[in-house]
């Protein structure tokens, strides 16, 4: 991987078909547009285009990690190698998380972040961005598909080079604040009072902002129906400990005729339960989308 010196933050810029279609991964630190330095990869991925420029189904997946993860993370690097069977792949760590700047705000302004890896994908010549996220991930790229996307009045040009071609959610909640299950529970803990907030630099190497949301963001069950005529797929296990399956039935019933909803027998939670066969399906409807 290709990094700059030790404190350097490397510009991410917009890159000749030529220039980035290399076989190494390529790694670098982009700003949002609130100023945050987002630590990102670049995985070119095993499929191999003859054409120059890139053909329209060319495609490059960006995963929006769930919380507490982060891009050097093994289940975050084991979902990139799977994607990269089918395409090239963007991988980050949320503000706050690992090595990006800032601090999270565990769904809220992580929207700007993927926005960014969003855009930087583009600038590699790839005509097909499928975003795809877990849990926190899961509900980001759901507000992120709902203001960066085809119905989002008066785009500018920024704004328009950040739309997603089609998203895929996993393990995402359907509202905020929930607290039915002790993981949610104990989650809620470790964000909103000061020790669980050490608990989280120190043990899990993520950095959660002390403010409370102000305003409150649009929830995901409220993005989902913007988010036509983009396609969308709404994964969630069965045994997920942290969401029970009402929540993805939520969203599911809220994207109506535009949204597919696979429930998952014996599937628990985010990255960690999505084995490779459920990810190679996921790859599969990604290049039937782009067909």
């Amino acid at each position: 991987m290709s990094t700059g010196p030790a404190g350097h933050v490397a510009r991410s810029t917009v890159r000749s078909h030529s220039e980035t279609r290399r076989s190494t991964p390529i790694r670098t630190f982009l700003h949002t547009t609130d100023g945050v330095t987002i630590d990102s990869v670049y995985d070119p991925g095993g499929v191999v285009y003859d054409a120059s420029p890139p053909p329209a189904g060319d495609l490059v997946f960006v995963i929006a990690h769930g919380f507490t993860g982060e891009v050097d993370r093994p289940h975050v690097r084991r979902v990139v190698r799977a994607f990269t069977q089918y395409g090239a792949v963007v991988s980050f760590s949320f503000r706050g998380h690992g090595a990006s700047g800032g601090r999270s705000t565990v769904g809220d302004r992580e929207v700007l972040d993927l926005a960014a890896a969003v855009q930087w994908a583009r600038s590699h010549g790839h005509a097909r961005v499928v975003t795809v996220g877990f849990s926190m991930g899961g509900s980001v790229v759901l507000r992120h598909a709902a203001l960066y996307g085809a119905r989002h009045g008066g785009r500018t040009e920024a704004r328009a080079e950040a739309h997603t071609d089609a998203v895929v959610s996993v393990s995402a909640p359907a509202r905020w604040y929930y607290r039915g299950t002790a993981p949610m529970r104990r989650l809620h803990w470790l964000v909103t009072r000061p020790e669980g907030r050490l608990v989280g630099r120190y043990g899990f190497r993520t950095r959660i902002h002390h403010r409370e949301w102000n305003p409150v963001p649009l929830s995901p069950v409220e993005a989902v129906p913007r988010i036509a005529p983009t396609p969308l797929l709404i994964v969630h296990g069965e045994l997920d400990g942290y969401f029970p399956v009402d929540h993805p039935r939520m969203l599911a019933a809220a994207a109506g005729d535009h949204g597919e909803l696979w429930l998952e027998p014996g599937m628990g939670h985010a990255e960690h339960a999505a084995d490779d066969g459920l990810l190679g399906r996921i790859g599969d409807w990604a290049v039937g989308q782009a067909g």
